[in-house]
């Protein structure tokens, strides 16, 4: 009979913590358009007046179109996020096209927001990331067209265009502003800047 009543407590909380759960998923809203001069603020961006929402607002038209790769660099990330689609907000996702001249990077950064999907589109890219220390594992492959690489939630990571020719990729995040932290540029270009005496000893110059 204990072991009974156990069994059904033990019911009782595991459905509702399974309750609680959903409910920190499941929206309570149909959607929040994003309002940029809205000032409260909610899991992002503030709730648009659902009457002023139109089909715009969930629309994006561009993702067909390669970027500019006349770079130092060689690449060009074209985002597709709550900046682009205001319907986005509050919904955890966004994604974005990589081009890539021969030879082109996607210098090593970290998205401090999100976990990424990648999917080559045309070429062959060298994509890699690194776990955190002590390790510091590097973890890299070689895709191409159709290839499908996932970056872990918040580490290090690159692309590289290794073909002969162009390179493309489509990319998935699951936030709708995943955000980009460039390693050499964050450490070059912050405001202010940071004494030359740090930056050297980081970059080892």
């Amino acid at each position: 009979m204990a072991t009974n009543k156990m069994l059904f407590l033990a019911g009782i909380l595991a459905l509702s913590f399974s309750s609680v759960a959903l409910a920190t998923i499941v929206p309570v809203l149909d959607f929040c358009v994003a309002d940029p001069n809205g000032q409260a603020l909610v899991h992002g961006m503030a709730c648009k007046d659902p009457k002023l929402v139109t089909p715009e607002d969930f629309f994006f038209s561009g993702a067909h179109k390669p970027g500019n790769t006349s770079n130092p660099m060689g690449s060009k990330v074209t985002t597709f996020n709550v900046a682009q689609i205001p319907g986005l907000n509050t919904f955890g996702l966004s994604m974005a096209r990589v081009d890539y001249c021969p030879g082109g990077l996607n210098a090593p950064h970290t998205h401090p927001r999100a976990s990424e999907m990648f999917t080559v589109l045309e070429g062959t890219i060298e994509v890699g990331f690194i776990t955190p220390n002590p390790e510091l594992r590097h973890f890299k492959k070689v895709l191409k067209k159709g290839d499908v690489f996932v970056f872990p939630f918040g580490l290090v990571h690159y692309q590289k265009n290794v073909g002969n020719g162009k390179a493309a990729a489509l990319v998935a995040f699951n936030s709708e502003n995943a955000g980009m932290i460039p390693l050499g540029g964050s450490v070059l270009h912050a405001q202010p800047n940071m004494s030359e005496d740090i930056v050297a000893r980081v970059l080892k110059i």
